[in-house]
């Protein structure tokens, strides 16, 4: 198939706002692809392609220099072997080979395919083809029940795997999808609760809940084969999207590999402590994970839940269940916690996290299955949310639901030496009537300004203040201020504060 033709339908799923049509369109394309083109269109669409991170910024695209193709000819398979190719460049020289392999793609693509390309490489691909949505796309192609492929996708880890497998092998297939050790599996995630008492009433049963330290680290989950003895193969460390960072992890190798017993499967985080045995940043922790030298730094796993112990699946048991047996599987590298009876004990556990220099703490059903690639009710995180009052930028037109409205909000700090520093963008947060409100404000003073309005990104005079909250702040050369918001989302505009009056880089960084 042609790559014009997923560009295409990408551009039809970002101008349709209803959930059935976008689905509608993506089984249309699915179901003509051919069995091996599955894969890497399932990553164009989500804009997740198989190849993950390939090494390109920004700066590197926006240096290619290639003509432009005036029918299309570049197929779907070329696309995928080009990113193929330029991922697997490392060493010296290997700048120089990505920006030649770029060219010669971008140079046989179409003006609409060269620009999908780009968003795809920075990561800026939306349009509203969501993870759930290909699911239930996929199940449509492949008349499937969403269910069982939604479950498929969950154990298998992949989701364009498992499209592919629905397309090729229908209900059949998918019903041989199974926890398997070595196989990483999505993980299980934790919605938010505002407070202790509210954690209490979302997840406790009978009387109980289940409240652990939550650690501001790197999401593990750590594979052990039934012989751990033999050799390094045998133990595989994962991320939350599912790579693969054994070879940056010896350590957590190490500690897995002189565990108790057989096959093991445990969910947790990676965390680098200090000399007092306190976290650090969540930024030092991440330097050191994605470090590509050795470092002194030692990284220590944390385990908070069990998957598979000695051959058996423990993912449908109940948490207490599957906690009994983390703790005869990995004593002394289990995450702090405790069983609580009541919103009081709940807060004195998170007291207690907060003053070790934890994040906070999560709160989970004890009688709960692990829900692996969900994000349900069944865990729920209570931790500090900050708030800040920072200055409107510019703002992103916006795709899919967001269609016709300004929504991504560039963000800046005020630099007390003048001007305004940007720290980060958002659109979370944002009812129907703010964006109806902010897309008629931000374009009147776009045109005051004599600023366009019919780019992707607006420009405005930094006049409007808005408070927003946020997880912290971590360190980042994509901005000039040298810091990036972390989950940051809108609380409210802030008429009564002037921009003179926003918080300044520096208190920014002190988040950090």
């Amino acid at each position: 198939m042609r790559f014009a033709d997923v560009v295409a339908t990408s551009a039809l799923v970002a101008s349709e706002s209803g959930r059935s049509a976008k689905r509608d369109l993506l089984a249309g394309l699915l179901a003509a692809l051919a069995p091996d083109e599955v894969v890497p269109a399932v990553g164009f669409l989500t804009g997740e392609p198989r190849q993950g991170r390939i090494g390109v910024g920004w700066r590197t695209i926006a240096s290619l220099d290639h003509p432009v193709a005036v029918e299309p000819t570049l197929l779907i398979a070329d696309v995928d072997v080009a990113l193929s190719a330029v991922a697997a460049q490392t060493g010296p020289g290997s700048g120089a080979a990505r920006v030649a392999l770029l060219e010669a793609v971008y140079g046989r693509a179409t003006a609409d395919e060269a620009r999908f390309l780009t968003l795809l490489l920075g990561g800026e691909l939306r349009q509203g083809a969501s993870a759930g949505v290909m699911v239930e796309a996929a199940a449509k192609a492949a008349g499937v029940p969403a269910t069982q492929l939604r479950r498929a996708t969950m154990l298998g880890g992949r989701l364009d795997d498992t499209v592919a497998l629905a397309l090729t092998g229908g209900a059949a297939a998918l019903g041989e999808v199974s926890l398997r050790v070595g196989r990483a599996v999505q993980p299980m995630l934790a919605s938010s609760s505002a407070d202790a008492a509210t954690a209490w009433e979302d997840a406790a049963v009978d009387g109980l809940a289940v409240v652990q330290h939550k650690l501001d680290g790197i999401r593990i989950q750590v594979h052990r084969g039934a012989s751990p003895t033999g050799g390094p193969d045998a133990i595989r460390v994962f991320t939350r999207n599912l790579n693969d960072i054994t070879d940056r992890l010896g350590d957590v190798v190490d500690a897995v590999a002189d565990m108790p017993g057989g096959a093991l499967v445990l969910d947790g985080e990676a965390l680098v402590t200090d000399l007092d045995n306190r976290p650090v940043a969540f930024q030092d922790t991440a330097g050191r994970v994605s470090a590509d030298q050795a470092r002194p730094e030692t990284v220590r796993p944390y385990f908070f839940d069990a998957l598979h112990v000695d051959g058996v699946d423990l993912i449908d048991a109940p948490l207490t269940q599957r906690l009994d047996a983390l703790r005869r599987s990995a004593a002394g590298w289990v995450v702090e916690g405790a069983q609580a009876t009541s919103a009081h004990e709940i807060a004195d556990v998170n007291e207690g996290a907060l003053a070790a220099g934890q994040e906070g703490i999560v709160v989970k059903d004890p009688t709960s299955a692990y829900a692996a690639g969900r994000r349900g009710s069944a865990w729920r995180k209570v931790k500090p949310v900050h708030t800040l009052d920072l200055v409107v930028l510019a703002a992103e037109w916006g795709h899919g639901r967001r269609r016709g409205w300004l929504s991504n909000l560039h963000l800046g700090a005020r630099n007390p030496a003048g001007g305004f520093v940007m720290v980060g963008k958002t659109f979370k947060g944002l009812t129907d009537a703010l964006l109806t409100w902010q897309t008629d404000t931000l374009s009147s003073l776009a045109r005051s300004a004599g600023n366009p309005t019919d780019g992707h990104v607006v420009t405005v005079p930094p006049s409007l203040v808005i408070e927003i909250a946020v997880d912290g702040v971590q360190r980042s050369t994509r901005y000039d201020g040298g810091v990036a918001l972390r989950f940051a989302r809108v609380v409210r505009y802030r008429p009564d504060k002037t921009p003179d009056q926003a918080d300044t880089i520096q208190t920014v960084r002190e988040l950090g």
